[in-house]
């Protein structure tokens, strides 16, 4: 089992989380979230004063899935949220333990 957590654009949660529908890949959780990378933020203009920001917000989506599905999930973000621009995001693989279902006791695969 994987954990899997990509930091995309807001802009694009709908079409990554249709995709993911559409692939029978159900459980996911969504957080809003602020970064930087290479990006490095952006300078505005508010009543004639200029602001940095440089923390811009994005959104972070985890899934757990079986080891089968980690490739699947994995082409299925980098192909939705790819714009070609810098700010993209990224996705992170993370080796999972155990998932316990709370109210069913089921673990594993099963939990998932």
């Amino acid at each position: 089992m994987k954990k899997i957590e990509a930091i995309i654009r807001s802009e694009k949660l709908s079409e990554v989380r249709k995709a993911l529908l559409e692939a029978d890949i159900l459980g996911i959780t969504v957080y809003e979230v602020r970064g930087k990378g290479h990006q490095k933020g952006l300078e505005l203009q508010f009543r004639g004063r200029q602001y940095n920001v440089d923390l811009l917000p994005k959104t972070k989506i985890e899934l757990m899935v079986s080891d089968k599905d980690v490739e699947k999930v994995v082409d299925l973000v980098k192909k939705v949220a790819h714009t070609g621009n810098i700010g993209d995001g990224k996705i992170m693989i993370l080796p999972l333990e155990n998932i316990i279902r709370i109210r069913t006791g089921e673990s594993g695969d099963k939990a998932i």
